[in-house]
């Protein structure tokens, strides 16, 4: 059980048992594609990486994604997320785009990740496809 007064690190303001945890738990799913990318950010805060290669789409999975997405969560210390826009990614869409900076500490140094990703809706699920860095 978590603690109830944490805050979610997917920058909503909300507590994290009412925010993405439900998401990791399995026990819901994405409603938008910006709310996956925002419970995707969250699971690299908390090294949930089976979320993160579960919630990729099959098409695009590497024989080395978990070890990939495990590195990146070791690595890096995320300290802020920042939604740019999202279109399209609606409950009723089949595709979308989230635009994000996603500020971190790697090797004592700070830096951004500023991301344009892309994801499709298959079976009613969200799933991230893939994503083009912006240079900040």
């Amino acid at each position: 059980m978590t603690d109830t007064k944490t805050l979610c690190a997917c920058g909503s303001g909300a507590n994290y048992a009412d925010c993405c945890e439900p998401f990791h738990a399995g026990s819901e799913k994405a409603a938008t594609a910006e709310a996956l990318m925002r419970s995707r950010y969250c699971a690299y805060v908390r090294g949930q990486i089976d979320y993160l290669v579960g919630t990729t789409l099959a098409a695009v999975r590497t024989t080395d994604l978990w070890v990939n997405y495990k590195s990146t969560a070791d690595s890096i210390q995320w300290i802020g997320l920042e939604v740019m826009s999202a279109s399209q990614g609606g409950a009723e869409d089949k595709t979308g785009k989230v635009e994000f900076k996603a500020s971190y500490i790697q090797d004592g140094e700070q830096a951004i990740h500023h991301e344009r990703s892309r994801f499709r809706r298959s079976a009613g699920n969200w799933y991230y496809v893939d994503g083009v860095i912006e240079e900040t």
